[in-house]
């Protein structure tokens, strides 16, 4: 991709003699004299790469150049600015580039130090653009695997139900805790509808301030507000004939709920500031972990909105519930996690290791998982098999649920050897059963209390 280069500068000579070295490097690149056209610019290019004389007008002081680079930087963290000062704005050059600018020159300018200093800027994004997108197609892969990965009854239905709502336009409304994978299952229904060759666009609706997800979701026109310079079609027209995800939907203002419902509704639009509202054809599926029911209960969720999006709802089981899931999904994510470490060989858990981690409760479900099993990779230092040192204190301080199935030690009494063969037993049924009680007790011939007084007996989960 060419880089963009914005020079900000109040001296024309300036601007015209490095705009002209920039070009023969391959750069494309952008100018302004003062810092509203500095803005302006940056927007309308979309430059990452910006080198800034602090001393602008008005003032002609190199506060007016600070004050833009801090603009700048907030507008957009991941640009490097490039600061030119003179020897007496020294500190201040400093103090920027502690707040985030990339690096200072000192007046007057060398023309080879300038080429230098952007060059490695211009590799810096390229190396960062190449994380990100590693990131994003690790996180993809992850995400696609493992919250469809399992056997366990209440994931085997969810993902059932899923299939089944994939051909229809009902609206879908996925629930479960935070990190179960409900972006995935979204994911896997519009891959499987008959809008899967559309767009799929995904928002949090608790991420963004109510009037700026208003604008996000709907649009608007140039002049609606301060910053609408010019018109945004918004995420539903972005979504026009495919699917639009509305992730925490619980966290939707209830102003919005109402625009929200009128969509759902009559599939229309109104863009703020708009007069004339316009027609979509969109699927909505939405997802929340928070108790709908109670909020609508309490009135901080419309009811009419709650029957809309509950066309049909999917809930997603907790990790904890999926326990005999759980190794085929850690020995997943450290497959994954391999494109991360360099030169980590193919690498296995032990079983003590697995008992710790079958042990744990996951709050974080697979969220947590994936990061405990990027760490013990990481921690193995080129093992090729994870052991109880590599987990996280918290995961090796957890008493491990399984280890019920260790042989007595020597010596051990008639009754001691019973009890240790009764352990292991029950965790083996519990294992080939994927954790249901009810299920392991038949297959132990108990009843499912006897089962549950047995698990308590021996310290099993």
């Amino acid at each position: 991709m060419t880089e963009t280069v914005l020079l900000i500068d109040d001296d024309p000579g300036f601007r015209d003699a490095y705009r002209e070295l920039l070009a023969q490097e391959g750069y494309a690149v952008a100018e302004a004299g003062a810092a509203p056209k500095g803005l302006a610019e940056l927007r309308r290019t979309s430059a990452r790469l910006v080198v800034l004389d602090l001393m602008l007008p008005p003032s002609g002081r190199p506060e007016e150049g600070a004050a833009l680079a801090e603009k700048i930087l907030a507008e957009r963290p991941a640009a490097k600015v490039i600061v030119v000062s003179g020897a007496g704005e020294t500190p201040l050059a400093l103090r920027l580039v502690e707040r985030g600018a990339y690096d200072f020159l000192a007046k007057p300018v060398d023309p080879d130090v300038l080429l230098a200093v952007v060059a490695r800027a211009a590799a810096r994004l390229a190396l960062e653009d190449r994380v990100a997108e590693l990131e994003r197609s690790l996180t993809a892969r992850e995400g696609d695997a493992s919250a469809l990965l399992g056997q366990s009854p209440a994931f085997l239905d969810a993902k059932t139900l899923c299939e089944r709502a994939a051909p229809t336009d009902v609206p879908v409304l996925i629930t479960g805790e935070s990190g179960t994978g409900k972006e995935v299952f979204a994911r896997y229904l519009h891959a499987r509808s008959r809008r899967k060759d559309r767009p799929f666009i995904a928002v949090n609706c608790g991420a963004l301030a109510p009037t700026l997800l208003e604008s996000t979701l709907f649009g608007h026109k140039r002049g609606a507000f301060t910053s609408a310079i010019k018109d945004a079609p918004g995420l539903f027209v972005e979504a026009d004939g495919g699917t639009l995800f509305l992730d925490e939907l619980g966290d939707m203002d209830p102003a919005l709920q109402v625009k929200l419902l009128r969509v759902l509704e009559t599939g229309e639009i109104l863009p703020v500031g708009a007069a004339r509202p316009s027609t979509v054809d969109v699927r909505i599926v939405s997802a929340t972990h928070r108790a709908l029911e109670s909020m609508v209960a309490n009135k901080t969720f419309r009811d009419d909105l709650y029957w809309r999006v509950r066309g049909i709802e999917i809930p997603l089981p907790r990790l904890a519930d999926r326990v005999g899931d759980l190794p085929l999904l850690a020995q997943h994510f450290l497959n994954v996690s391999r494109a991360l470490v360099p030169r980590s060989p193919v690498t296995s858990i032990s079983p003590g290791a697995m008992r710790r981690l079958e042990a744990c409760d996951w709050p974080g479900n697979l969220r947590e998982l994936r990061h405990e099993m990027q760490r013990a990779l990481v921690m193995a230092g080129g093992r090729g098999e994870i052991l109880e040192e590599d987990l996280s204190p918290a995961r090796r301080g957890a008493a491990p649920a399984a280890a019920a199935g260790d042989e007595p030690a020597e010596g051990a009494t008639l009754e001691e050897k019973i009890a240790a063969l009764e352990r292991r037993e029950i965790a083996a049924a519990l294992r080939a059963t994927q954790g249901n009680r009810s299920h392991a007790a038949a297959r132990l011939g108990l009843s499912r209390q006897g089962l549950l007084n047995k698990m308590d007996r021996h310290g099993l989960k």
